[in-house]
């Protein structure tokens, strides 16, 4: 059976490719050819039964949310309602995180659930289902990983992080570093751990190319791990994390020629100055496959804060060739994000997608910032709280003061917009 690339290089236009076309308002063939040469990924899993998503060059920056149990925090229906409130106010896919719990039951009640695509990392499923069992993380088995990738390909999973990079050669890069926060990605550090505790190779990269024909027959895109990204700005673009950076190109060449779809994650918590650099070398590195970034978080010490750090990163990285924002909560580096974190997370990501593509002249950007800029010169309120990101939040800002007024309260009858109306 072919994949979606080979369908591509083949100039045979899909459902799927059509659907992503007619959503993003592009020409067919030229997003056939763009998929074929990797620069655009289609999400849509063959068993999941979800409006396939396009992620790349040329097409709308992408939004992901986090949600997902942990100990102590397991209950399946407040992370269902995180879902709901992800997708309304605007996140293109899902991930489940989840670490705790029946993990198999909580993914296929996310995925039956969800109306956009849904993301895992299997390396934490293997992990947590060791652990309850008192086993230790050196204990898993190479086959534990693939079996676990194969099973929630059958469940319906449409893109899966997967820590390839983390190998013998890049972990040695770090002792060559002044890293201040070593290894801060969680599947980066599992696999570390394992790797030192068995003195074997990552079998996510040994075997590769056993991954890469579980991928193809579910259609499940690959997003390659930043297991070696920075977890301090100190940290960002040291030649550990472009260790692996080459490590994902030369795997996304190997996936791209056996039919799979790669995007590469990263930068990691990064200084403003720096993310134009390392976005443009990620892109060049890895033949201009998509990237899904985090942030980048450009100052460190925000805590409460850090969607709005994200969102100043994720700008500028999109800006620069980012396609793939995972948004970024008040709750990071504190605690389980709440309802409302995954709310104050998805607005800033979108905010930050918005302002890129509209700097990118990204039609639909254009357009929607035009319309609120007509809406507020003709004093429509009822337009604005329409095309507002949130419009309950506007709608009751402003009824703190009156409702009823066609000014606010900031400057009242001396409104510059009422006052120059009428001059």
């Amino acid at each position: 059976m072919k994949s979606l690339i080979e369908y591509a290089k083949e100039n045979i236009i899909t459902e799927e490719i059509r659907k992503v076309a007619t959503s993003e308002n592009v020409d067919t063939y030229w997003l056939c050819n763009e998929i074929s040469k990797g620069r655009v990924v289609i999400l849509k899993n063959k068993h999941h039964t979800v409006d396939p998503l396009g992620i790349g060059k040329g097409l709308r920056t992408k939004i992901n949310a986090n949600i997902g149990t942990s100990k102590g925090n397991c209950d399946i229906s407040r992370e269902i309602e995180k879902l709901k409130i992800a997708e309304k106010f605007g996140a293109d896919t899902i991930m489940d995180l989840s670490i705790a719990g029946d993990l198999d039951q909580i993914l296929k009640k996310i995925i039956d659930e969800s109306h956009v695509p849904v993301g895992t990392v299997p390396i934490y499923a293997v992990a947590s289902k060791h652990l309850e069992k008192n086993y230790s993380i050196s204990q898993i088995h190479p086959d534990d990983l693939l079996d676990e990738i194969d099973k929630q390909g059958r469940m319906g999973v449409d893109f899966m992080t997967l820590h390839c990079g983390v190998n013998k050669h890049s972990i040695s890069m770090i002792k060559e570093t002044d890293r201040i926060c070593g290894i801060v990605s969680r599947g980066g550090t599992i696999m570390k751990q394992w790797i030192k505790a068995t003195n074997k190779e990552n079998p996510l990269y040994e075997r590769f190319d056993e991954v890469l024909e579980i991928c193809k027959k579910y259609e499940i895109t690959i997003s390659l791990g930043d297991g070696l990204r920075p977890g301090a700005c100190h940290d960002a673009n040291d030649k550990a994390q472009i260790t692996e950076l080459i490590l994902l190109g030369e795997l996304t060449k190997r996936a791209h020629e056996k039919g799979v779809q790669v995007m590469i994650e990263g930068p990691g918590h990064t200084p403003l100055h720096k993310i134009e650099s390392i976005i443009r070398l990620m892109k060049d590195i890895c033949n201009e496959a998509p990237l899904y970034v985090l942030g980048p978080l450009t100052i460190d010490n925000a805590p409460g804060y850090d969607h709005i750090v994200g969102a100043i990163g994720g700008a500028i990285a999109a800006l620069n060739g980012a396609n793939f924002l995972c948004y970024v909560t008040p709750a990071e580096h504190l605690c389980l994000p709440t309802i409302e974190d995954v709310k104050n997370g998805v607005i800033a990501s979108k905010i930050a997608a918005l302002s890129a593509d509209y700097g990118k002249k990204m039609a639909y950007a254009e357009k929607e910032s035009y319309e609120m800029s007509i809406a507020r010169k003709k004093l429509d309120w009822q337009k604005m709280f329409k095309l507002a990101l949130d419009p309950e939040l506007a709608m009751n800002r402003k009824k703190q003061t009156s409702i009823d007024e066609d000014y606010c309260s900031m400057c009242g009858e001396l409104c510059a917009i009422k006052l120059n109306a009428i001059c």
